[in-house]
């Protein structure tokens, strides 16, 4: 392993003309983390024709998308800059918003510079792109048809690896003949090895193996055009997954992601490189922009939040200085939670801003895959162990994992005092993080899609101090409870109703059954002027004291105007439908909550995302 990122030597350089910067062509694959493939790990499978530009350029060991989601983790991607500072944290978007004042797409900065950019042909993002982006961007979009010299960005999708794959029937995959041995195959720990879990390791390892041939297609058209010379060649995961807990979630099968880059022989001797070099300093999704840009020679705008990690302004940085990456997680599809992690090192702390949900909580579209239906299924009828039924318990706020011991997350070790130290520095870089933003979560969705979606950035420097007092009220969910007491009585008492929202998140995770906060938000329940938040009383009300919360929360999503706030509510309604039996205390059975449609606004009733909730409730006209 190198034990260094080295320096280029020099400043961003000035190219005679455009024909002299390098082509640079960018191959990712869906949905895959880096635990497919064995050049990352011994769980893998063989992919040669990655491996053979891993050979010829660097295989960079801890490479991190941002999200664990596509949208998401392309939005960061293209920007350089962290979904929750700039609004397109939301996956399956339900507004798009605008780019910030200060930034392009990268894209733009390289066709400023003289580049031919090209994108085949997926782009997925939450953010409005502009008609400078892309030169080309379709299924026959190709660096061939630029103009003669000119240098190319290109960048390609393989979709062969994506989830949807997954959603076979049982006679599928029982007919089907595998190349990898299922008898085998590696079943990670949190999941039943069962038949059906041992098939679908070993199906999606064999749509690995086809994605490394259809890489090595790519790389032999760039071999045939002799363009190897001038032409660094990225080939990535474009988030983690796909098997159950893995997209969508911020453990490292949906975050940690393969990455190797070709590099070319004359780039190799300028900086330094040994062609095969292992990199083991952190790199991540925001830093991926920057390092385009400095690989062409092309100025980075300070509004970029990631670091290159190749190219003319590469500056030197020790392996363990280059060591923390940061992730996010808020709604997917119709399913909302809010999850932000940090990796630093060995460590990995996650803060589950909404641990009244179970990672469980119902997407339509991932639970068409068997081993979802399966896992599920299990654990009702109490056929898992402890490790496996996780998925569908109550989350602590805080985890904190040991990933060289425990590369799963398995073995939770926030409550353990050998690790309190560690547990501390953790929170206190993620909670540094999150102001630094600021994080734009604190605000829900359909607030911020109110007042911040025309100019999130500004939005989010506006609101600075709001969203610091929330993160000080949501974190009093980790505080002693004679200490939390108080602050929590007052943000219930707040004329800001996001105020009383976080205490009210807050208080669902504390032992706490003190008589002026119960009597506080049962009279949420009965007057808060925001829908959600008589919704989420209800909840608090339901989780600490056993009370029905379904009135509450039918009369709460028939009174918002708001989609999004609407398709909030209705998680609630599925939490409290699907789970209740299993996290509140002596229920005999779920509540049966039925939804009246004609009841709901016609602007909520006819947002899609909320047709997805009313279509697993079986109650979509």
């Amino acid at each position: 392993m190198v034990g260094y990122f080295h320096s280029a030597g020099g400043q961003i350089p000035n190219y005679p003309s455009p024909t002299t910067r390098p082509n640079i062509v960018w191959i990712t694959s869906e949905d895959n983390s880096k635990h497919y493939l064995s050049l990352f790990d011994p769980n893998g499978v063989e992919t040669p024709h990655i491996e053979a530009l891993a050979r010829h350029g660097l295989q960079f060991t801890r490479a991190f998308s941002n999200a664990p989601v596509c949208s998401v983790a392309r939005s960061t991607l293209i920007t350089g800059a962290y979904a929750p500072r700039i609004g397109a944290q939301y996956h399956r978007k339900l507004q798009t918003v605008p780019m910030p004042q200060d930034l392009k797409m990268f894209p733009e900065y390289l066709r400023e510079a003289g580049y031919y950019t090209t994108n085949n042909p997926k782009e997925d993002y939450n953010l409005e792109k502009s008609a400078s982006v892309w030169d080309e961007s379709s299924r026959e979009a190709s660096w061939k048809n630029r103009a003669p010299g000119q240098p190319f960005f290109h960048m390609v999708n393989i979709g062969v690896t994506h989830e949807g794959n997954l959603h076979f029937s049982r006679d599928f995959i029982d007919t089907l003949t595998l190349v990898t041995d299922e008898r085998n195959v590696f079943v990670q720990p949190n999941h039943p090895n069962t038949e059906i879990f041992r098939r679908t390791n070993a199906y999606y390892r064999d749509r690995i193996r086809l994605m490394d041939k259809m890489v090595g297609e790519i790389v032999a058209e760039l071999e045939d055009e002799g363009l190897m010379d001038n032409t660094f060649i990225f080939y990535f995961g474009d988030h983690g997954g796909v098997l159950p807990g893995s997209k969508g979630y911020l453990y490292e099968t949906g975050l940690h992601v393969p990455l190797v880059v070709y590099v070319p022989p004359m780039y190799r001797d300028l900086w330094g490189i040994q062609a095969g070099e292992k990199v083991q300093g952190f790199v991540s999704f925001i830093d991926f922009a920057p390092t385009v840009l400095s690989i062409a020679g092309v100025e980075i705008p300070q509004s970029v939040d990631g670091v290159p990690f190749l190219g003319y302004d590469w500056y030197e940085q020790k392996d363990h200085e280059r060591n923390v990456s940061y992730g996010y997680a808020d709604r997917f599809d119709e399913k909302y939670d809010m999850v932000r992690s940090v990796r630093k090192g060995k460590y990995k702390y996650i803060r589950n801003f909404h641990s009244y949900l179970v990672d469980a909580l119902r997407n339509n579209y991932r639970f068409q895959m068997l081993a979802y239906q399966e896992w599920e299924n299990l654990y009702r009828h109490g056929a898992l162990n402890e490790t496996q039924s996780g998925f569908f318990q109550l989350r602590p706020s805080e985890m904190l994992f040991e990933l060289e011991s425990d590369p799963f997350e398995t073995r939770n070790l926030a409550e353990d005092p050998a690790y309190r130290e560690i547990l501390s520095e953790m929170r206190q870089l993620l909670n540094q993080w999150i102001t630094s933003m600021p994080d734009l979560s604190f605000v829900p969705e359909f607030e911020f899609l109110q007042k911040g979606w025309m100019d999130p950035v500004e939005f989010g420097q506006r609101n600075q101090e709001n969203i610091d007092t929330y993160l000080t009220i949501a974190n009093l969910a980790l505080g002693e409870q004679d200490e939390v007491r108080k602050p929590l009585i007052k943000a219930l008492k707040s004329g800001d109703p996001w105020q009383r929202y976080w205490a009210m998140n807050a208080g669902i995770v504390l032992d706490e059954n003190n008589r002026r906060i119960i009597r506080r938000i049962r009279n949420i329940t009965l007057s808060d002027p925001i829908p959600l938040n008589r919704a989420q009383a209800a909840l608090y009300l339901a989780l600490k004291k056993g009370e029905n919360p379904t009135t509450v929360l039918l009369n709460a999503l028939y009174n918002t105007k708001y989609p999004a706030e609407g398709l909030q509510i209705l998680n609630l309604i599925v939490l409290m439908q699907d789970w209740s039996e299993f996290l509140i205390q002596g229920l005999a059975s779920s509540y049966d909550i039925i939804v009246d449609t004609q009841k709901l606004q016609t602007a909520v009733r006819e947002e899609p995302q909320v047709q997805r909730r009313l279509e697993y409730l079986g109650i979509l006209d």
